[in-house]
């Protein structure tokens, strides 16, 4: 067959061919012209309708473990907005800046400063399932400044806390999952940019913050310092590590009145959380010990330093007691050994890092009103209570009933003021709700709530969880890989009552393990013969498993601890107690939209 007339000349090749070319260069050319939506940076001028800060940004927090990007923002209240300061160390061809529900590099709301070799664009897009990057067809970050300093280059940029664009994210109280990386490749356009092929970290934020000044702290307060001592980072990517401190012999009560981090410079994307606990009040004495908390071999007596006195994770800032209260430390009937427990996430593997990270008290002899208490609600630490394998979301949840409240709180209740949210790594969520007569009242959570009436409410505490990453089932206790569901809410007056908490009804739970062993055809069930953790783990877990077990949690009935500071149970019958009834749930928090629509967060 042929293909060419034999008519055609070598000049009608010759044109064909630079036709051709040329149709080429336009798409090349059109491929590396500014994007419609973005901002060209390198032809940015100052606006003077671009509203400056309305203050220097206050809040400031490093993303990843070698000091490259550095994150910084203040909130506008009045209008809504984050103002959002990005210093990039050494930049090369771009960065991108994210949020996204859990940390995902999916469905993300991002913004993303990149290049295509000659010109330099800024602008906010987004992430579909597969990581493949967009540009947004609204436009929410206004850029307000890119500038080269000498310590590195800066963007500053705002955008609203909700912007009723679906591919955002809605900026509110509680953890933010922030995801950065770095381009080291020009972009000829934004849509080459796929997430999962280039390293990108991520990093928890507390971004919206109290919008109220510090209290000032009188003139007579001292202050002790909890630190670890000089401690060498193991090159792992999670560490708890453990250490004991003991109290002078002599040492009166006082009054915690505030505490705060003390972070070793340059350690601040490493240490995630510091927890400081109270040992046993019956323990004489506790051994010396600076080592691993999961370490077998570390002594026993550390298992009996669970008093919190003082929790910190990263980006919060200092914990202030409100004026009439102070949490008690020292004096007789107080412990005087506290444990030290700092989390150090080290994702890099990064070695010969020393640490002498910690909590610095400060205390007063001039004692309040009040003594403060810390109160636990949730799950019992136990591996009754446990999340099935390969689950995208999963809920426990614990009861503070209102036969423990009416039992050991006084007749005009208490004062909550401050909570504190705790799970380990599946941990997605927690959420305390206050029920009155059978209607959910209200969030107890990290606002201050008062009521007059805690004294026979329920406290219900749900926690959520995401095992898709695990093979198998993931029980209840206090190893990193274990889980959690604790709220620890700061209140006044003190009270006898430490901890109130449950968990479902073992004998419910082997009734359980029985029916589906009998469902899966194993007729020979170990049931009772081995320990709850083994019986989990010997289970076949599938869909149905998964699904009766949430229908056990839900409705069989729960073993209460209505303990007090004593470790013992308060009077009354604890055992096979039923659900408290909810018969009403609070509304999900509306934002107002353009139009007339509303999103829920």
């Amino acid at each position: 067959m042929r293909i060419f007339s034999k008519d055609v000349r070598l000049q009608d090749f010759t044109i064909m061919y630079f036709t051709g070319l040329a149709a080429l260069m336009v798409i090349l050319v059109a491929s590396y012209q500014a994007p419609s939506n973005a901002v060209d940076v390198s032809s940015l001028k100052p606006s003077p309708s671009s509203s400056l800060p309305p203050l220097p940004m206050p809040f400031r927090m490093p993303l990843d473990p070698l000091g490259n990007l550095q994150l910084a923002w203040n909130i506008s209240y009045a209008t809504q907005e984050v103002y959002i300061q990005l210093r990039v160390a050494e930049l090369r061809h771009g960065v991108v800046l994210g949020m996204s529900d859990r940390g995902e590099l999916s469905n993300a709301d991002l913004v993303v400063l990149w290049d295509n070799g000659t010109r330099s664009y800024f602008g906010d897009a987004w992430s579909d399932s597969k990581g493949h990057v967009s540009l947004d067809s609204q436009q929410d970050y206004e850029l307000i400044e890119a500038k080269q300093k000498a310590d590195g280059f800066y963007l500053l940029f705002k955008r609203p806390f909700s912007t009723c664009d679906p591919r955002d994210y809605v900026i509110e109280e509680g953890t933010v999952h922030v995801i950065y990386g770095l381009l080291d490749q020009p972009l000829a356009s934004l849509g080459d940019l796929n997430l999962s092929r280039i390293h990108m970290g991520v990093q928890r934020v507390l971004m919206l913050r109290p919008d109220m000044p510090s209290p000032t702290l009188p003139p007579e307060v001292k202050t002790m310092d909890v630190l670890a001592p000089n401690v060498i980072i193991p090159n792992q990517e999670t560490t708890y590590w453990c250490f004991i401190q003991k109290l002078p012999d002599d040492m009166p009560k006082n009054h915690i009145v505030m505490y705060e981090s003390v972070i070793t410079p340059g350690n601040e994307a490493i240490v995630h959380h510091i927890e400081v606990f109270e040992c046993a009040q019956d323990l004489r004495e506790v051994p010396q010990y600076s080592g691993s908390c999961d370490d077998k071999m570390k002594p026993k007596k550390l298992n009996f330093c669970r008093h919190v006195l003082a929790a910190w994770a990263m980006g919060a800032e200092a914990f202030y007691y409100p004026p009439d209260a102070g949490l008690a430390i020292g004096g007789p009937g107080s412990s005087r050994f506290l444990r030290l427990e700092v989390h150090y996430h080290n994702p890099l593997l990064i070695s010969g890092r020393h640490d002498s990270s910690g909590i610095r008290l400060h205390y007063t002899h001039n004692l309040r009103r009040y003594d403060a208490g810390i109160m636990e609600l949730g799950l019992v630490y136990t591996p009754v209570m446990a999340i099935p394998p390969k689950q995208h979301t999963f809920y426990l949840t614990g009861y503070c009933t209102s036969k423990c409240t009416r039992t050991a709180l006084p007749p005009g209740g208490i004062y909550v003021f401050a909570s504190q949210l705790h799970t380990h790594l599946a941990g997605r969520g927690v959420r305390t709700v206050l029920v009155r007569g059978g209607k959910e009242l209200d969030v107890v959570q990290e606002d201050q709530h008062f009521s007059t009436e805690y004294q026979g409410d329920v406290l219900i505490t749900k926690c959520t969880y995401n095992t898709e990453d695990r093979s198998k089932p993931t029980v209840g206790g206090f190893g990193i890989m274990e889980e959690m569901c604790v709220n620890y809410i700061h209140y006044y007056p003190r009270t006898q009552l430490e901890l109130c908490k449950s968990h479902v009804d073992p004998g419910y739970l082997q009734k359980y393990f029985s029916f589906i062993n009998r469902f899966h055809g194993n007729d020979q069930c170990v049931c009772g013969d081995v320990g709850v953790t083994d019986q989990y783990a010997q289970l076949h877990w599938d869909d149905f498993a998964g699904e009766v077990l949430d229908s056990l949690y839900n409705t069989a009935p729960i073993s209460m601890h209505c303990n007090q500071s004593t470790a013992r149970l308060f009077p009354g019958e604890w055992e096979k107690q039923p659900l408290p009834e909810v018969t009403s749930i609070l509304p999900k928090h509306r934002y107002p939209c353009e139009g007339g629509a509303e999103s829920y967060s």
